[in-house]
């Protein structure tokens, strides 16, 4: 199956001349019925201090949830990439085949004295993605987008493991949860196109459709850690 984002990017001459203002109607439809209100996880680390962290996610797109986490409170940097697969095929058009074991990712260096591993985990389960959807997000299928936690250690792993199943427990959403939990073998930087996507390309109908609204909610469902000058990869900084 060709996939939608693909097309889009390589049609991007005629999706640009779609009206913006139909798209943003759509848009406004579309952000209030995304986000799910969860509650935090009961286990989670402290913001006891220590060195900057890695979290490695992925949950559809990574343009867009690089651009949710690029708006977090504590988030250092945020890079999109590939996670689950081999060095020899990380690269968005093998990706892109669905046969490579990879996952378009991001990693989210974060400062654990400002947000902790869990509250990232909330962010993620509530407006990232949907993580009841398999192997797919929206518009976008197969196993490059599929829900994954690519734990680092031993803390991630029981936090991400409590978490979801707190939250099938609660029977938070209609259906169950069916995000992968697994070890982090390593994380492979995608193409520079693909980073500060979002920020770069604000315009982008499949950004303004599909992304645009979970950085809207991240700003209605947690205003206390949403900011609004979001890091940038080129920068190095906040913009």
């Amino acid at each position: 199956m060709v996939q939608f984002k693909s097309m889009a990017r390589r049609a991007m001459s005629v999706m640009l001349s779609v009206s913006l203002v139909a798209i943003a109607a759509q848009w406004s439809t579309h952000a209030a019925e995304s986000a799910v209100s969860i509650p935090a996880p009961l286990v989670d680390d402290s913001k006891d201090g220590g060195s900057l962290r890695t979290a490695v996610l992925a949950g559809g797109c990574f343009w867009g949830v690089q651009g949710v986490f690029q708006h977090v409170k504590g988030v250092r940097q945020v890079l999109s990439g590939y996670a689950g697969g081999e060095k020899a095929t990380a690269d968005y058009e093998t990706v892109g085949s669905g046969t490579t074991g990879h996952a378009e990712s991001v990693q989210i260096t974060y400062d654990p004295r400002e947000v902790s591993y869990g509250t990232l985990l909330q962010v993620y389960f509530s407006v990232a993605h949907d993580p009841t959807q398999l192997n797919r997000q929206g518009p976008d299928a197969g196993t490059q987008y599929r829900s994954s936690i690519f734990y680092a250690d031993e803390s991630q792993r029981k936090i991400a493991e409590s978490y979801i199943a707190q939250l099938n427990k609660a029977r938070t959403y209609s259906k169950p949860i069916v995000t992968r939990v697994d070890a982090l073998k390593r994380f492979y930087r995608a193409e520079d196109y693909h980073q500060d996507f979002l920020i770069n390309n604000p315009r982008y109908p499949y950004i303004v459709y599909n992304d645009l609204p979970k950085v809207a909610n991240l700003q209605r469902v947690f205003p206390e850690i949403y900011r609004d000058s979001p890091v940038s990869v080129a920068a190095g900084k906040a913009r």
